[in-house]
């Protein structure tokens, strides 16, 4: 799926179901980038592994089972569960209905992103993004030496926009 295609099919989609607050360039960016690292927008089960989604979420990771417990997100991920039609809203339907639901997976990707207690990197901050992905996606095997690239083409994507 093309940038483009993403930003239009899931991201404006999910940030419609979260408070405005959440709606910001940074985040787009920072969801953006995510996905490019985690499966570039191509692999939505995660190719010899257990993760599901475009931003490839593990079912006891944090942005399934972490964002329904933490205490600033749980009812907001309820609530846009609920919107995306899940019931019951569990760990496994959850994570059963990301795979697909690519609205459904970009509003929890979000909503993991809002746990941290750091304010989002501005845009062009690439490192401070690197900290903030390693912070909240605890990926297993770090590839650090794609991000910077996958940081660009996400900015880039952002300004041809704008």
């Amino acid at each position: 799926m093309t940038l483009t295609e993403i930003r239009e099919r899931a991201i404006e989609p999910a940030f419609q179901l979260l408070p405005a607050p959440m709606n910001s360039p940074e985040a787009e960016l920072m969801l953006l980038a995510i996905g490019l690292q985690e499966s570039r927008f191509e692999h939505r089960h995660q190719i010899g592994g257990p993760a599901h989604s475009f931003w490839q979420a593990e079912q006891g990771g944090g942005m399934v089972h972490g964002v329904l417990r933490h205490r600033k997100t749980e009812f907001l991920a309820i609530a846009v569960s609920d919107a995306r039609g899940i019931a019951p809203i569990t760990d496994n339907e959850i994570y059963k209905a990301i795979e697909f639901d690519d609205v459904l997976a970009a509003a929890l990707a979000r909503l993991l992103l809002w746990t941290d207690p750091w304010p989002l990197p501005n845009v062009g901050e690439c490192a401070k993004a690197w900290d903030l992905y390693l912070r909240t996606w605890r990926p297993g095997k770090p590839h650090r030496k794609t991000w910077d690239a996958l940081y660009a083409r996400a900015m880039d994507e952002l300004s041809c926009s704008a």
